[in-house]
């Protein structure tokens, strides 16, 4: 990769690039990046424990500040069949306070191939549709994913996503870092609103997965519900070209614009 959304300064420490910049302000980080780089840390910490993750959940804690940032990562919960483990990422210059946590459940695998179940069926992939007319082509983040929009099932819009940059320089990244790279974007893919009239911003992702994705294309079928007092929530299936893979939901702030 010629590009990255983030550069190893040290064992723990990363600065980070343009291309991880949120489209709802320059100062800040799109969702996704920082969940990926949590997914990454964790994922090299349970290598070679039998485990692998089966939910992760990124909070953000604050703006994520386009800067230095540094992951502490814990175990909050030890064992060998289930466990819990915590990455928080803080900026260098301020790192007793944190803008992000993500906890991971770690679950001991065991050979299930002979009783596979999927909720939903693989997704039909027909002619692209053209993605609304809003943020798709912003510079930053936006701009590091391929987006393939498919015509809305009736209840959901579906798109397609792959990233174009890397994740941490030109280390190896694995498909869970991958999906993580892209699945953020599901609240802008189900939006209810217009952006230009209407702030929803999500305060956490939380990805559960019956089975670990294959690939670097993943699909996202979203749909968003906003309450009558400024709270909504974003809900998704999660697939790649194997099938379905599991789900996400978001928790929104909505806020009129200006």
């Amino acid at each position: 990769m010629t590009q990255s959304y983030y550069r190893r300064l040290g064992d723990s420490t990363f600065a980070s690039n343009d291309c991880a910049r949120s489209n709802w302000g320059p100062p800040i980080q799109h969702g996704s990046p920082p969940l990926a780089l949590a997914t990454k840390v964790i994922q090299e910490q349970l290598a070679g424990s039998g485990q692998r993750i089966g939910r992760i959940t990124l909070d953000i804690l604050g703006a994520i500040p386009l800067t230095d940032l540094v992951v502490r990562t814990s175990v909050p919960r030890p064992g060998k069949r289930i466990a819990v483990l915590e990455a928080e990422l803080s900026p260098v210059a301020d790192p007793d306070r944190p803008v992000a946590r993500a906890t991971a459940w770690a679950l001991q695998t065991a050979d299930t191939s002979g009783i596979p179940m999927d909720r939903y069926p693989a997704l039909r992939q027909g002619n692209p549709q053209p993605m609304p007319a809003y943020w798709w082509d912003a510079p930053g983040y936006l701009s590091s994913v391929e987006f393939r929009r498919e015509a809305d099932d009736g209840r959901a819009r579906v798109v397609w996503m792959r990233p174009r940059v890397g994740l941490v320089d030109d280390e190896p990244t694995t498909p869970l870092q991958r999906l993580a790279m892209v699945v953020d974007s599901a609240n802008g893919i189900g939006a209810a609103l217009d952006p230009a009239e209407y702030v929803f911003m999500n305060t956490d992702t939380v990805l559960h997965l019956h089975r670990l994705p294959v690939g670097d294309e993943f699909g996202i079928r979203a749909a968003g519900s906003i309450g009558p007092d400024g709270i909504g929530v974003t809900t998704a299936e999660v697939f790649d070209h194997d099938g379905y893979l599991g789900s996400c939901a978001q928790t929104l702030l909505v806020r009129p614009q200006g």
